[in-house]
């Protein structure tokens, strides 16, 4: 018994007569693959058997060549090569990459009656089992003492972010760099092209919020208020929308939660509710992916 492969099946019933030395009709044949042309070239097959040369008392008639199309009906009938069923082609594979198992149904999510960029908001599933680390996020900083003057900071951070952005091709006007409280700067973009500093769905705002802020603090162990082109004042103004829902729940339940926020929103659902909330305790909580959401509760029920 021989293995034959070859571009077509008459090539390969002519190379097993030709190796066993005898005609294609004295040959017990088994087609392991069938001949695929494939798709634009790719995922092309070749033709590959199994024959083997028949014992004499099976031949029951005289040797003769046949064509190969005779050969290869004569080789297909059941008494003498059983067919194999090919392997499926790639055209009848259902295969689903993992990474397109759950694609997202549009680019902005809403909150409330506000639609927010979706790389600000992840929605989460509400029949969805989600499991929730007892894992706390830093809720509350301690201020940190300081060795130079929150002023002196200020002063600093400005000459260097200007000098950073110096050389950049959007048209913006010098970075303003301020104080908005004793532990947090606020660095404002302004000009004819700063709204390009925020990017489509606030992809170039999330990235520069956390670049400045990571220099920044880890320097200077202060916080930012980034603000460009009055992109946060604008996301203030949806969470507040967006907070009226929540605040609903907390009046009629006594606690609510907050849907996943990611970035900035988190810290300004955080301060808000605090805010709307003194005496209940408010704090940033994470699932097992990371996410992150705000719980409002009585502080004995924590």
């Amino acid at each position: 018994m021989i293995k034959i492969e070859s571009a077509t099946l008459e090539e390969a019933y002519t190379n097993a007569a030709a190796t066993l030395e005898c005609s294609v009709t004295e040959l017990h044949v088994e087609v392991v693959q069938f001949p695929s042309k494939g798709v634009l070239g790719l995922f092309k097959k070749r033709a590959i058997i199994v024959a083997a040369k028949k014992h004499p008392s099976e031949i029951n008639t005289p040797k003769q060549e046949n064509s190969p199309k005779q050969s290869k009906e004569e080789s297909l009938q059941p008494q003498q090569a059983p067919a194999v069923t090919p392997p499926p082609t790639k055209k009848t594979e259902t295969s689903v990459s993992p990474f397109k198992a759950k694609e997202k149904t549009a680019s902005h999510a809403v909150l409330g009656d506000t639609i927010m960029p979706q790389s600000f908001v992840s929605m989460q599933d509400e029949d969805e089992d989600t499991y929730y680390e007892p894992v706390y996020a830093d809720e509350q900083e301690d201020e940190v003492e300081l060795h130079i003057s929150i002023e002196e900071i200020a002063k600093e951070v400005k000459e260097d972010v200007n000098a950073l952005f110096k050389t950049i091709c959007f048209d913006i006007d010098e970075i303003e760099v301020g104080i908005y409280d004793a532990n947090t700067l606020l660095m404002e973009f302004k000009g004819e092209d700063a709204a390009l500093l925020i990017g489509k769905e606030g992809y170039r705002y999330k990235a520069l919020s956390y670049m400045l802020f990571n220099w920044i603090n880890t320097k200077y162990q202060v916080g930012l208020r980034l603000e460009i082109a009055e992109f946060l004042k604008n996301q203030e103004e949806a969470v507040s929308k967006y907070l009226e829902s929540v605040s609903e729940i907390v009046a009629k339940e006594g606690r609510a939660q907050t849907k996943i926020l990611d970035g900035v929103l988190v810290q300004i659902a955080l301060k808000e509710l605090r805010e709307m909330y003194p005496e209940k305790y408010v704090a940033i909580r994470s699932t097992r992916d990371g996410l992150k959401y705000i719980i409002v509760n009585d502080y004995h029920a924590k």
